[in-house]
C-alpha cells in the first residue's frame, strides 16, 4: 500500500512500526486507536508473518501451527472488536492426542480436567494420580502466568498479583524454574506416554533441550490447557493477523508493504524515523521494532546515542541461534486415520493436534544432533488436518494436512533443497496410519529453517523468542526485552523476542503499545 499524505508539522507520523506479524499489528493497532497518526512497514507482500495463512495447491495451508491457545488469554480481541473485523473461534476438543514413539496406547489432553484424566485412566491407569499430583502443583503457576503476561511485567506487578494468589503458584514458579523440564515431568510420571508430548510443545518447541537446567517453566504445558481453551480461527490461523489489521486500518492507521526497512535513524538521543531500502526517508519520534533485536540494534541502527552504546555492545556479544523447526503441508484426497487415536477412542477423522514424542533421552540426542545437521530417526512430529473440522481451507473432496517436525537444523549436509528428510517424515508418519496414506497425497511441500530465512526474513530460519516466564522477566540481562523501551529515546522494541514469548500470543505487542502510550 503507497505511503499516503498526511498534514504534518515535524514529522511524518506520531509511530512507525517495523514488521506487520502480529506482535507488530497489535502494537500498531492499539497505537492507532489511541489517535496516533500510526504507519505500519513490513518488508513482505503480506502481514502476518509466520502466524499468516497462504494459498497452497487450490487450499489455504497456515504457515505454523494453527492451535491457539495464549491468545485467547489476552484481552486483545475484545479490546480491538476483532469479531467485528471477522475473526471466530472453533474451540478444540480434546485439544491434542498424545502419543510417544516408543509405542503404547494414545491418550487425550482437554480443557476438563475429568475429561483428561478419564483418557490417562483408560490409557495409562498408572499415571493418574501422578497427573493429579501435577496439575495441584501446576495449575495456579499456569494461572499466575497467564495473568502476568497481559501487562509491562514488573516486581511490584508479580508481587501483587502472587498477594492476590494468597501465594499459590509462585512456590511453583521458583522451585521449577531453577530445574530442567525433564525432571519435573520425571518427578510426576514413569511412562514416556505422559513425560513426553508435555516436553515436546515446551522445550522441543523452544528448540532446547528438556534436560537443560532452567528448562522446567517448559514443563507446565500439560496445566495451561486447563487455564485456557485451545481453538482455531474459522478461515485458518491468518485470520488473526488480517482482522487486527481490520481493525489497524479502521483506526486510521497506515500500512506499507514491500518495504524493507535499511536504517533506524537517530537525532541527537532520539530517534528520528527510518530509511527504507529504496532511500525513502520517514520520520517519528517513535519506532518501534517488532523485528528481532538483532537486526534493530546491529544492522539498522545508525548513529546511536552515546547512551545506547552499552546496548549495542551487549547484543553484539549475544550469539543469534540457528532455527530447528520445519514444516510439511499437503493437500490430500483423504482426511488421515492414525491407529493408535483410533484404538483409544478417537475414530473419527481428526481435526485435533496428534503429538507423536521421542523420549527424553532422544530430545536431548536430537539437540545434540543438530550441531552436525542430523535430524533424529524418528523426530517431534505435531500433526493435523484442520481442515476437518473448517470446511474453508480446502475444496470439497480434499483436506489440509500439516506436519510439524523438530528438531531439523538450520545447516543441513548437502542442504535442504535436495535433502530426503521432508519425504522421509511423511513416511514415517504414515506408518502411524491406516495403509494408503501416502496415495492420498495430491501435492506437499516442505518449509524448512531456510524458507523461513528467505521467504520471512528469519535470520538462520530462526525467531528469537523470551522463554521463562515472569521471573525470568525479573532477572533479565536485557531491560528492553521485558520493558519495551530502550536506550534510545523513542525507540522500542516488541515482538516474540520480549516478554512474554513466542506462539500466536500477542500480549507482548499490546504491552509494548501500553508503554509507549504511557511515555508519549
Amino acid at each position: 500500500m503507497a505511503r499516503q499524505n498526511v498534514a504534518v508539522t515535524t514529522f511524518d507520523f506520531d509511530a512507525i512500526v517495523i514488521g506487520a506479524g502480529h506482535n507488530g499489528l497489535v502494537c500498531a493497532a492499539y497505537l492507532a486507536r489511541a489517535g496516533r497518526r500510526t504507519l505500519l512497514v513490513e518488508a513482505r507482500s503480506a502481514v502476518g508473518g509466520t502466524a499468516a495463512s497462504e494459498e497452497f495447491a487450490g487450499a489455504m495451508v497456515n504457515i505454523c501451527n494453527c492451535d491457539h491457545m495464549t491468545f485467547r488469554t489476552t484481552p486483545i480481541a475484545d479490546e480491538l472488536q476483532l469479531a467485528d473485523f471477522g475473526l471466530r473461534y472453533q474451540n478444540l476438543e480434546p485439544s491434542q492426542i498424545n502419543m510417544a514413539w516408543s509405542g503404547g496406547p494414545a491418550w487425550a489432553s482437554s480443557h476438563s480436567l475429568e475429561a483428561t484424566l478419564d483418557s490417562i485412566g483408560r490409557s495409562h491407569p498408572g499415571e493418574v494420580d501422578g497427573y493429579r499430583r501435577y496439575v495441584r502443583d501446576a495449575l495456579p503457576a499456569a494461572r499466575l502466568i497467564l495473568q502476568a503476561a497481559n501487562e509491562p511485567p514488573t516486581a511490584r506487578g508479580l508481587v501483587a498479583r502472587t498477594l492476590k494468589s494468597r501465594g499459590k503458584g509462585a512456590a511453583t514458579l521458583l522451585r521449577w524454574s531453577r530445574k530442567s523440564a525433564a525432571d519435573i515431568m520425571r518427578h510426576y510420571f514413569r511412562t514416556d506416554a505422559l513425560q513426553a508430548p508435555g516436553l515436546l510443545v515446551g522445550p522441543m518447541v523452544w528448540g532446547i533441550s528438556p534436560e537443560f537446567a532452567g528448562s522446567g517453566l517448559g514443563a507446565l504445558t500439560y496445566a495451561f490447557r486447563h487455564v485456557s481453551t485451545v481453538g482455531r480461527p474459522v478461515g485458518g490461523s491468518g485470520m488473526v493477523p488480517l482482522s487486527i489489521l481490520r481493525a489497524f486500518e479502521s483506526s486510521g492507521g497506515f500500512l506499507r508493504t514491500n518495504s524493507k526497512v535499511s536504517a533506524i535513524t537517530c537525532e541527537g538521543p532520539a530517534v528520528r524515523g527510518v530509511t527504507l531500502t529504496d532511500g525513502t526517508e520517514i520520520t517519528a519520534p517513535v519506532v518501534v521494532s517488532a523485528c528481532n533485536p538483532h537486526d534493530t540494534f546491529l544492522h539498522w541502527l545508525r548513529n546511536p546515542p552515546p547512551q545506547a552504546s552499552g546496548l549495542v555492545n551487549r547484543w553484539k556479544a549475544i550469539p543469534h541461534a540457528d532455527g530447528y523447526e520445519s514444516k510439511v503441508d499437503a493437500v490430500l484426497s483423504t482426511a488421515p486415520r492414525v491407529i493408535a487415536a483410533a484404538e483409544a477412542g478417537f475414530d473419527r477423522e481428526l481435526a485435533t493436534t496428534i503429538a507423536v514424542a521421542p523420549s527424553i533421552a532422544d530430545m536431548h540426542r536430537g539437540y545434540q544432533l543438530m550441531a552436525s545437521g542430523a535430524v533424529l530417526e524418528r523426530p517431534g512430529f505435531l500433526a493435523n488436518t484442520p481442515s476437518v473440522d473448517d470446511s474453508t481451507l480446502a475444496p470439497a473432496g480434499r483436506h489440509v494436512f500439516s506436519l510439524e517436525a523438530l528438531f531439523t537444523p538450520y545447516a543441513h549436509p548437502g542442504g535442504w533443497a535436495s535433502s530426503p528428510e521432508p519425504r522421509r517424515w511423511l513416511e514415517l508418519f504414515g506408518e502411524l496410519t491406516a495403509p494408503g496414506f501416502l496415495d492420498t497425497i495430491i501435492d506437499w511441500r516442505a518449509v524448512t529453517p531456510d524458507r523461513y530465512e528467505t521467504d520471512f526474513h528469519l535470520p538462520h530460519g530462526h525467531a528469537t523468542s523470551f522463554a521463562g516466564g515472569p521471573l525470568a522477566a525479573m532477572r533479565n540481562k536485557n531491560p528492553e526485552l521485558t520493558r519495551y523501551e530502550t536506550a534510545v529515546r523513542g525507540l522500542y522494541l516488541t515482538g516474540a523476542a520480549t516478554f512474554p514469548g513466542a506462539g500466536v500470543w500477542g500480549a507482548s505487542g499490546r504491552n509494548a503499545a501500553t508503554v509507549v502510550l504511557r511515555s508519549n
